[in-house]
């Protein structure tokens, strides 16, 4: 699962910086100079990085067997400007370090 959570974490920041540059750089030149280049490459390219993202989301999802709640959400992520940060975080979290409510570590402290 190494792999697969290596994969997600660089698109992540990937898809972020991208969809960073394309909120705050690209739509104010579109919308407020009337100069859609940045819109018209930056966008593209975010559409097609963030299908890659949903296809890492999903192949680690699957892999750490989480439920689809959590699986839409960690997707989801890459829609909204520096979400996807806060989601790789969490995300790295989750599977890096060992559950806390586990039998072995409960029956360890009570001992």
């Amino acid at each position: 699962m190494g792999a697969a959570l290596t994969r997600y974490r660089v698109i992540a920041w990937i898809v972020g910086v991208v969809l960073i540059l394309l909120v705050v750089v690209g739509m104010p030149l579109k919308y407020a100079f009337d100069n859609p280049v940045v819109v018209e490459t930056i966008g593209p390219a975010h559409g097609f990085l963030y299908m890659i993202y949903l296809v890492a989301a999903f192949d680690l999802s699957r892999r750490a067997d989480w439920p689809l709640k959590r699986m839409l959400l960690v997707m989801l992520a890459g829609t909204v400007p520096f979400v996807s940060f806060y989601a790789e975080r969490r995300v790295s979290g989750w599977l890096t370090r060992p559950t806390e409510r586990t039998p072995e570590t409960v029956a360890s402290r009570t001992a």
